[in-house]
């Protein structure tokens, strides 16, 4: 018996040994290496901020929604004091600081706040320029950023319709415009085309702006916004006409081109336009050569809409000696996905592109401002009242922490004249990185039409002839076919391991929009590996064995289908049939892999109405199935934001997803976990 007990606490601890290498093992996760912390506010003290900015001394500035602006003391301490410095104005969304004054930009006009008596609080409050406005709700104005020349730049949003409560409207002059306004009061229009410009950022001494999905923007996006030019919504053509426009399309040279498909009923009503499938879309990039004078901006850097944000918001450029690897690129927050993405950009034949990875995810509500703080920490303004996001607080002020490990991530993607080139932070396992198997190329775009949003179209999987892997092991250049300007390339390389710890990377997919392929040397293939473990060699006795028209056995009674992969075969458009509702765990990689969860939750409202309140309205699962191909935002009205046609989402896939979806009002499912319910 003692033999056999000691032979049992030997065993026990061989087990608890396996057990802490197989964790010691397990690959680092973003919260490993970036913390966010709370900044603890006074009680009573509601936050929905708008505005963040930090002053030469360190102090923050946090400008909020509802009208007031804070100076925080110690903003990195445990204890950082408050201090009102103004309050009474209207929807702040946007604070800087330049030459001991406070910039903000309210509902109306561009303010400039001074502390002249040195009291703590502002006792000058003046008019820097002042814009018109319609009264309607939506018309939300952002900035100021400050130019390289000193001015200021402020974009506005557009209003939404009457009647058509769908289409972007400029209801009076500059709505859906870039101003640039100088300290004098005097007022350049910069651009038109901008449907929600919430995020604005200047990267290389210009000026870039994220807009989010909606009519006329498939997809969110960053866009280099160069004087004169139209980045896509039509709303803003109203007044190319005045003396002052430098963009010279006209709304009725846009309308002769482009249907913006207003119909009637029989009655007389408008119809809202729904996505159209199997037809042959308008493209942005298409629109440089119907109006080849316009000056037709398309996005440096497009941001797949529900996987790098549903709303995008700041830009901000990341400072020498601040996280790491990343220094010299941009941070983009998401207020709708709580999340920060990260971008790195090049200029190709004189234009920006570039690509977008996701960063850090799980902020207590939507992120919408950004600012470093003193220590390299980043501190992160969040609001969600009224919009909808994944972290359910409607308020927030946070910091991100970096703990100065590196993490094994791509720094950065760039186009090659034959394909991509893949930098790491830290060298990959050689044998790896130089399988094809160990990556994949996919390239895809979105539709230019009145509808809002797009779903993704032209998907398609681009072969990878060979990698080339660096003496180093921190590049893998990859030779790539059928590169397709304009269109964004998928790239998932998970299958690449670091030499460290064989850990796969963080964010193992980059999303890289090819405005411009370079010229160049391309590569020989007799330089690359096209060694493909996903295709087994073939054996000398497969090889010359003789085909054979031998048909298979029948089937026994009660055996199961023949499979590949472990799971049956399903034929494209197969529907599918199932004795009992999947359950969470069955369905939850579709939902993450359609980005489902960037909206939904199982049991709570969050963008879009929750799992189980859907499953009350008892639809049939093929009726589910219609509404993800062909959502229809009037049957939830009391949702700002309108969930995008998804006619990309395979049928067999939403079929499982419907019939869950249904279980819930019958069973009683078990809901996402807290973890799960981050995007």
């Amino acid at each position: 018996m003692k033999r056999i007990h000691n032979y049992l606490l030997v065993a026990a601890g061989l087990l608890t040994l396996t057990t802490q290498s197989l964790r010691a093992q397990e690959s680092p996760k973003e919260e490993d290496f970036f913390k966010i912390m709370k900044v603890t506010a006074p009680e009573g003290t509601l936050l929905e901020v708008g505005g963040l900015t930090v002053l030469p001394n360190g102090d923050l500035g946090v400008a909020t929604r509802r009208g007031d602006i804070w100076i925080v003391e110690n903003p990195t301490s445990r204890r950082p004091y408050f201090r009102k410095f103004a309050s009474g104005l209207h929807e702040i969304l946007g604070l800087t600081y330049k030459d001991g004054a406070l910039y903000c930009a309210q509902r109306g006009e561009l303010t400039k706040l001074v502390d002249s008596n040195k009291d703590g609080k502002a006792d000058v409050i003046e008019t820097v320029f002042a814009w018109p406005l319609s009264g309607h709700y939506h018309e939300y104005s952002f900035g100021p950023k400050i130019a390289p020349d000193g001015s200021f730049f402020v974009t506005g949003n557009v209003a939404f319709g009457n009647e058509e409560w769908w289409r972007g409207e400029s209801r009076v002059p500059w709505r859906g415009w870039t101003m640039k306004i100088h300290e004098n009061g005097t007022m350049e229009p910069w651009a038109t085309g901008m449907r929600s410009p919430c995020g604005l950022g200047i990267f290389d001494g210009e000026l870039f702006y994220a807009d989010n999905q909606g009519d006329w923007m498939g997809s969110g996006g960053i866009v280099h916004v160069k004087k004169g030019a139209f980045v896509g919504h039509p709303a803003g053509l109203r007044w190319t006409g005045a003396p002052n426009s430098p963009v010279k399309l006209t709304a009725e040279q846009f309308n002769a081109q482009i249907d913006e498909r207003r119909r009637r009923d029989e009655s007389g009503r408008a119809i809202k336009p729904e996505n159209v499938v199997n037809e042959t879309p308008n493209l942005l990039f298409q629109m440089k050569d119907k109006f080849p004078g316009a000056s037709v901006q398309t996005p440096a850097v497009w941001l797949p809409h529900g996987i790098l944000g549903i709303s995008n918001s700041e830009i901000l450029e990341i400072p020498q000696g601040a996280f790491g690897p990343f220094a010299g690129q941009l941070l983009v927050g998401d207020q709708g996905m709580s999340k920060i993405s990260r971008v790195f950009m090049e200029k190709v034949n004189g234009e920006y592109q570039g690509g977008a990875i996701d960063f850090r995810n799980g902020f207590q509500s939507g992120v919408l401002r950004m600012a470093w703080a003193k220590d390299g920490s980043l501190m992160v303004g969040e609001t969600n009242r009224g919009w909808g996001s994944a972290g359910e607080a409607n308020e927030g002020l946070q910091r991100l922490v970096w703990n100065g490990a590196i993490p094994f991530e791509m720094r950065t993607v760039k186009a090659m004249p034959d394909g991509f080139e893949v930098e790491f932070t830290k060298p990959v396992d050689r044998k790896s990185a130089e399988d094809l198997a160990s990556y994949r190329v996919e390239s895809f775009i979105y539709k230019y039409h009145s509808v809002y949003g797009s779903p993704t179209i032209n998907k398609e999987a681009l072969p990878i002839k060979g990698v080339k892997v660096s003496s180093d092991g921190l590049k893998a250049r990859l030779i790539v076919d059928n590169l397709r300007r304009y269109y964004v390339h998928q790239l998932t390389l998970d299958g690449v391991r670091a030499t460290e710890g064989s850990y796969s990377l963080v964010h193992p997919i980059a999303y890289y929009t090819l405005n411009n392929i370079p010229e160049g040397q391309k590569l020989a293939m007799t330089e690359v590996s096209t060694q493909n473990s996903a295709i087994p060699a073939a054996t000398p006795a497969a090889a010359t064995a003789p085909a054979t028209s031998k048909k298979p056995a029948p089937a026994k009674a009660g055996a199961k289908p023949a499979t590949t992969g472990g799971k049956p075969k399903l034929k494209e458009g197969q529907a599918v049939t199932m004795a009992k509702a999947p359950t969470y765990d069955e369905v939850k990689g579709l939902l993450s892999r359609h980005t489902c969860l960037a909206c939904h939750n199982t049991d709570k409202r969050q963008v879009g109405p929750a799992y189980k309140d859907v499953a009350k309205r008892r639809y049939t699962n093929d009726q589910i199935v219609d509404l993800i191909y062909n959502p229809k935002p009037q049957n939830w009205p009391d949702y700002a934001t309108e969930m995008p046609p998804m006619p990309q989402v395979p049928k067999a896939d939403a079929l499982k997803i419907a019939a869950w979806i249904n279980s819930l009002n019958s069973t009683g499912a078990a809901s996402q976990s807290a973890d799960v319910d981050k995007p």
